[in-house]
């Protein structure tokens, strides 16, 4: 079962958006997976409730559009927060 308040790839841009603030989380938690090296398909499904044996083509792209953000996060979009924009 997926959770359905996530997008299969969060909004790209320079702006930081509400989809991002509400994501902040899962962000925060795909990040610390990549970095303590966990299998993306078990970071899938813990973190986005998707089967990645079931739809792997998704799984990928959500897990891996999702870590590209939260990385532009950690580069650029915290910046935007220090500045007066509340989450």
């Amino acid at each position: 079962m997926t959770k359905p308040d996530f997008l299969d790839e969060p909004p790209a841009g320079a702006e930081l958006t509400d989809y991002d603030r509400s994501h902040m989380k899962e962000y925060m938690r795909v990040l610390d997976a990549a970095t303590d090296g966990a299998d993306w398909r078990e970071a899938v499904a813990v973190i986005f409730g998707i089967d990645a044996n079931a739809d792997p083509q998704r799984g990928r792209r959500v897990y891996d559009s999702h870590l590209a953000r939260a990385r532009w996060m950690t580069e650029h979009g915290y910046r935007k927060l220090l500045h007066g924009k509340p989450l």
